[in-house]
């Protein structure tokens, strides 16, 4: 068996001194370089995973970047789609004070699901959402749902309008309410009575407008109101006007809207210059308040009875 190789280090200072012997066994520089083969080996494998890992480092957070920002889209759409949800809620509670005084009967049939309000969720609530083309959709067929509630109602105003249109709903004369609807002090006696109408303070000689078109079915004296003109409108509703100074229409004769009809006075049983105004309904006097529309208008607070 032959010597073991073995391989010779030498170092030597620059200037000559010194000189360093080292001996290497074979072995060992076999085991060094075949280790360093083995690592630039394996690195010739790992390197492409490595690369590979990086690009899938920087796709991974290009993704995070867009999902988050899609997850900010997302939340800032269903916080809109809960605010349509509330808007359409009061589109319905809307609908139904407009039908409210026309009766059950003149409404659209109602509609016993609800939709939701817009406040806040719970977690659970939050998981349950359904998606959002599936909400989408669903507040899509709720808002054709709601447009055909105001078609509907557009067709009865339509059919309505003339009836609308023939209330006394404006005032006849401002100014001050001095005696309203209903019971009162009477001026003439220590009981109360029942007011029939009310009285608008107003200086004689004040032009009284004809609230709603209509034709003149009395137009003459009266023993409570003095000179008094009636207004037959229509529906069985009339509009008198009591304690005038002078009549500017005569029987029979078509009044529209905002004409002069008469002049205020102090005519009749009265306490001093002013109009009575009342709306009758089938004969029977009703509160002229109800068909008042224009109530924030220059008239002044309401005096005591």
């Amino acid at each position: 068996m032959g010597k073991p190789k073995q391989f010779n280090l030498l170092m030597v200072r620059d200037d000559g001194s010194r000189v360093l012997r080292l001996s290497i066994p074979g072995w060992v520089v076999g085991a060094i370089v075949g280790g360093f083969t083995v690592t630039l080996i394996g690195l010739a494998f790992i390197y492409p995973d490595y690369v590979s890992l990086r690009h899938q480092r920087a796709t991974f957070a290009a993704l995070s970047a867009r999902l988050h920002t899609q997850q900010s889209l997302l939340e800032a759409s269903q916080a809109r789609m809960r605010e349509i949800r509330g808007e359409i809620n009061s589109w319905r509670d809307l609908h139904a004070k407009i039908w409210e005084p026309f009766g059950p009967e003149a409404g659209p049939a109602k509609r016993a699901n609800g939709i939701g309000g817009g406040g806040p969720t719970s977690a659970s609530a939050e998981a349950d959402r359904p998606p959002v083309k599936e909400e989408m959709d669903r507040l899509l067929g709720i808002v054709k749902e709601e447009g055909e509630s105001i078609r509907s109602l557009e067709r009865f105003l339509g059919r309505a309008s003339r009836v609308l249109a023939s209330l006394p709903s404006r005032w006849p004369v401002r100014g001050t309410v001095n005696s309203d609807f209903g019971q009162r002090r009477s001026p003439w006696a220590p009981n109360s009575e029942f007011h029939s109408g009310i009285d608008i303070g107003a200086p004689i000689g004040t032009p009284v407008k004809a609230p709603a078109p209509g034709v003149v079915v009395f137009a003459g004296q009266h023993p409570e109101y003095g000179i008094t003109l009636i207004i037959e409108h229509g529906n069985d509703t009339k509009s008198l006007y009591g304690h005038l100074s002078k009549l500017v229409v005569s029987m029979d004769q078509t009044v529209q809207r905002g004409d002069t009809v008469a002049l205020t006075g102090n005519t009749g049983r009265s306490s001093g210059p002013h109009l009575h105004y009342e709306i009758q309904v089938k004969g029977q006097p009703v509160n002229p308040h109800s068909y008042i529309w224009d109530e924030a208008g220059p008239v002044v607070a309401k005096a005591r009875r």
